[in-house]
């Protein structure tokens, strides 16, 4: 924790080098902070760290100092004692509890291998251009989480009959008075499903500080908003929770396919939720220059917890299509590997990869908008050259 603190506050410091995501003004800097490797840096008050794209090819588990961070508030806790930490939980329960970490880690755990993607995931994609953080596609990541399901400490609890929702909040916090804290919302059956999760464990080992340490909200499925880190009060209300970061932030156009024409402004809006399934080639990155002749494309793809039925890589911009192979299914949260060779005459190719899952939804062929650049899945094209 010490060498954290210490290592924290000096982001420029351990200022490496740069790379350049492939929009305008796509120039980032690779940084290194305590238990990470070098990450493309967003932002360092609150730090904003985004995975390099090419770790996704090392395979469907993201190594643990090689997975994005993103903060809302900068009081960032780097001083937490394991041994004096406590999780409070109240509100609408028969028996309000203080439960400790040795406390927790008694209680029967689970695993669940699930992916972790920030909703502004790839918005600096978007045209017109939107206000956000301007992402490329690392600010996501799979991992093997490993704790206890919330509801078992709800249970413990026992929840009143008039429950609605449950509430969460973490030890970060604001520095101005006037910034809401940081507190999200889930429905009480949701919450109470046996998937959710409170993860103490991440890849076989302690959650890293930036990830949440030493506990986090693991909501398999949803975009990363709801995953609270270092977790230590949860509240079951009885009534719909308006706190700023439900009711004013993160919503998405309520439209079919929650988009609005580019420019507008939606009429009503909703939380966002579940993700859009999404595929990526991993194993050559755009403009790259390859050899002739049969190579294997390689890559991911997910969904928001039906699974992956299939994915179809285009060498042609997308005018025929050949099925890919699907590597080992870790669970229907994770990333999905695909594989597939494809031979490359000398010239220049447009290489397309798209995924269907198992609700039968499938990726779009053009982008869709919204204002907050959310919930970006149009098929995504990789140009090449072949010689």
């Amino acid at each position: 924790m010490a060498a954290l603190a210490t290592g924290f506050g000096s982001t420029r410091a351990f200022a490496l080098d740069t790379v350049t995501l492939p929009f305008d003004n796509g120039e980032r800097p690779l940084v290194t902070y305590p238990q990470k490797r070098p990450m493309i840096g967003l932002t360092s008050r609150p730090p904003q760290l985004e995975t390099p794209f090419s770790v996704f090819n090392g395979g469907p588990i993201t190594p643990n100092n090689a997975f994005f961070v993103r903060y809302h508030l900068a009081d960032v806790p780097l001083n937490i004692d394991p041994d004096k930490f406590t999780l409070e939980v109240k509100g609408k329960v028969d028996r309000p509890l203080k439960l400790s970490l040795k406390d927790i880690r008694k209680l029967k755990a689970t695993e669940i291998v699930a992916v972790n993607q920030c909703s502004g995931n790839s918005r600096g994609f978007f045209d017109p251009r939107v206000a956000g953080g301007q992402l490329g596609n690392g600010a996501m990541g799979c991992a093997r989480w490993h704790g206890v399901p919330l509801k078992t400490v709800l249970d413990m609890a026992g929840v009143q009959a008039p429950a609605r929702q449950v509430t969460f909040g973490g030890m970060d916090g604001p520095v101005m008075e006037k910034t809401p804290d940081f507190v999200k919302a889930l429905n009480i059956d949701h919450a109470r499903d046996g998937e959710v999760m409170l993860a103490y464990g991440m890849n076989g080992d302690d959650l890293p500080v930036l990830n949440g340490f030493p506990l986090r909200l693991v909501v398999p499925g949803y975009y990363g908003t709801y995953w609270v880190k270092h977790l230590n009060e949860i509240t079951v209300i009885d009534s719909e929770f308006d706190g700023f970061w439900m009711k004013s932030a993160y919503r998405i156009p309520d439209t079919p396919n929650n988009s609005v024409e580019p420019g507008t402004a939606p009429k009503a809006t909703i939380p966002i939720t579940r993700f859009t399934v999404r595929s990526f080639i991993t194993s050559v990155t755009h403009g790259a220059r390859l050899k002739s002749g049969t190579i294997t494309l390689k890559g991911i793809a997910f969904d928001g917890g039906t699974g992956i039925k299939e994915v179809s890589v285009s060498t042609d911009g997308g005018k025929t299509w050949m099925p890919a192979n699907l590597g080992r299914n870790l669970g229907k949260y994770s990333f999905r590997e695909w594989k597939l060779p494809v031979k490359l005459a000398a010239g220049s190719y447009e290489l397309k990869v798209r995924a269907t899952n198992n609700a039968g939804d499938v990726q779009p062929a053009e982008p869709r908008w919204n204002p907050a650049g959310y919930l970006r899945n149009v098929i995504e094209t990789t140009r090449v050259t072949a010689a």
